[in-house]
């Protein structure tokens, strides 16, 4: 059942949830997705018919998705419609064409990225990498880059972090992180086995764990205690596995960081200005 915000549009929904979904419901799921404007004109007994599936599959889809049935699926999907408006679709067939198509799509897909957060799973998450005695960034895969990038932001924040490139040296220092300390993952499917042994690590050892996923179904988000669910910009689980962007991931990791700085206040502050001061020096003429 959906338990994100409920701004949250519901393509994105289907977006976030369709790979945990039962067979049929996913089957429902992605044929809403893809054509939305005729599932909007539909009934469910309409749409269980052309997926082949039983009308009870269809209302099981919606209430799955967070509605109540098909109705308010229908209501929801009409006015994400309206609010998306009837932007015209490149004819452009050059490579720059293209280029701006891509921006475009993901600039008209940006607010999506961050409607199933709520303000409390927000301030809970920045609050957890405040008080940790110790914290260990832990990414892998496609993720890698995005945990180097956190840890470093975070360090020069004043927070200290830890991050090591190698999954086994993750593991290690997940396992004696200890009660009192966090492990802070980021994983963009959710489903990264080395990452997953690393929390399991970081878990025995007493450490809290928080995860940045972007399926709130996904192994990841299930075993950490506090996930930040970042939407992904991307219309299917498939597409974010072969396309794997992780822009919108970086952009709320870069933004955490803000929050953070401006809970710490005075000291995170400080801890900026010494950065810049290493920063300006490193800088040649």
């Amino acid at each position: 059942m959906w338990s994100g915000s409920t701004d949250t549009p519901p393509t994105t929904r289907i977006a976030m949830l369709a790979p945990s979904l039962h067979a049929s419901e996913r089957r429902v799921a992605e044929s809403i997705a893809s054509d939305v404007e005729a599932a909007i004109d539909r009934t469910a007994q309409e749409v269980a018919d052309l997926v082949g599936v039983g009308r009870a599959s269809v209302i099981r889809t919606a209430q799955s998705l967070g509605y109540d049935g098909y109705p308010q699926l229908r209501v929801a999907l009409a006015r994400e419609v309206a609010l998306a408006g009837n932007a015209a679709e490149t004819t452009d067939a050059t490579m720059l064409g293209a280029l701006r198509a891509a921006v475009d799509r993901f600039a008209s897909r940006l607010s999506h990225t961050v409607s199933a957060l709520t303000e409390e799973g927000v301030e809970a998450f920045v609050r957890e990498i405040d008080q940790a005695q110790r914290l260990l960034v832990a990414a892998n895969g496609l993720s890698s880059p995005l945990g180097l990038d956190l840890a470093m932001r975070l360090i020069s924040a004043g927070r200290p972090a830890e991050y090591l490139p190698d999954t086994l040296g993750q593991q290690i220092a997940a396992k004696q992180l200890g009660p009192g300390s966090a492990c802070l993952v980021v994983s963009g499917s959710g489903a990264n086995r080395a990452t997953l042994e690393v929390m399991t690590e970081a878990r025995a050892s007493g450490a809290r764990v928080l995860a940045i996923t972007s399926f709130p179904r996904s192994a990841v988000a299930d075993s950490a205690d506090v996930t930040l669910v970042v939407a992904p910009i991307n219309d299917s689980f498939r597409d974010e596995l072969v396309h794997t962007s992780r822009a919108a991931l970086m952009l709320v990791t870069e933004s955490v960081v803000g929050l953070l700085v401006a809970r710490r206040g005075a000291s995170a502050q400080a801890a900026q200005a010494a950065t810049l001061s290493v920063l300006s020096h490193s800088l040649s003429e």
